[in-house]
């Protein structure tokens, strides 16, 4: 762990997954937006980023691998441990994998369920209560519009993200009498690294134009600051995919994102 700069008195938001991509530009928007911030991820590009953001405000980074459940454990209680209130937590680390269910390694497979659905899990249930508690609060969930479709070739990240839609839901449903806040966002595909480390390359849908990371990131900030439930991020084409997805049957939708998600040269 480590810290720069010293502030009290600004607000405090979590990110995870904040060393690139989604993440990194969250980190940035709250930053401009006046918050101090605390950056978790698991890689060596989270020290740069945190210089990056380092000015006017503090920043700590926290390096885990939240696809541990003591490393979830661990933050939260480095998080307690600073005396200060999570303001806003965005939970968005999350990993892809393409190619056929029975190809894929099943350590692979357990890994994206491990940090897509049991890190979001573990980290909503250790940074709720505090906020019901508080009566104050905000949370931004990373789903995805994938959520909305079965994925072929791309089978256990649109479940796992179908599992965070439905949970955050019912949280947001369970918590409507209070003042706290979440809200889920939901990018298509957008500039990332994620369809690399997916090792999508070779696909259709990774070779084709994507949404502007700090786009859906400002989006989603917006989001959630006017309390809305759920944004689909993005471009308009995005907006559309996700309206198409709502009315057309699960084995349609599964056929369409074939054609994105298999790879070419099969």
């Amino acid at each position: 762990m480590s810290v720069v700069g010293e502030s009290v008195s600004r607000p405090l938001a979590l990110v995870t997954g904040a060393s690139s991509g989604i993440g990194l530009e969250l980190a940035r928007v709250f930053k401009d937006e006046g918050y101090d911030l605390v950056l978790c991820a698991e890689d060596d590009a989270l020290e740069s980023a945190a210089d990056e953001l380092s000015v006017d405000g503090e920043v700590r980074t926290i390096r885990l691998d939240l696809r541990r459940p003591e490393a979830v454990d661990n933050l939260c209680e480095s998080l307690h441990a600073s005396g200060r209130p999570v303001d806003v937590a965005a939970l968005n680390a999350g990993v892809g994998q393409g190619e056929a269910f029975i190809d894929n390694d099943l350590a692979d497979v357990q890994s994206i369920i491990d940090l897509n659905i049991t890190s979001t899990v573990r980290l909503m249930h250790r940074l709720l209560p505090d906020m019901v508690e508080r009566n104050d609060g905000k949370i931004l969930v990373t789903s995805s519009i994938a959520s909305t479709m079965p994925g072929s070739f791309q089978a256990v990240y649109n479940a796992s993200k179908s599992f965070v839609q439905s949970f955050t839901e019912a949280v947001q449903d369970e918590i409507k009498d209070t003042e706290v806040v979440i809200t889920s966002l939901m990018p298509g595909p957008t500039d990332t690294e994620f369809f690399h480390r997916a090792g999508m390359d070779d696909t259709p849908v990774g070779k084709s134009g994507k949404d502007d990371p700090a786009r859906v990131a400002r989006q989603g900030y917006e989001a959630l600051m006017a309390g809305k439930r759920k944004i689909v991020a993005g471009s308009m084409s995005t907006k559309a995919q996700e309206a198409v997805a709502g009315v057309l049957p699960d084995r349609v939708k599964a056929a369409a994102h074939r054609k994105m998600a298999e790879p070419e040269s099969e």
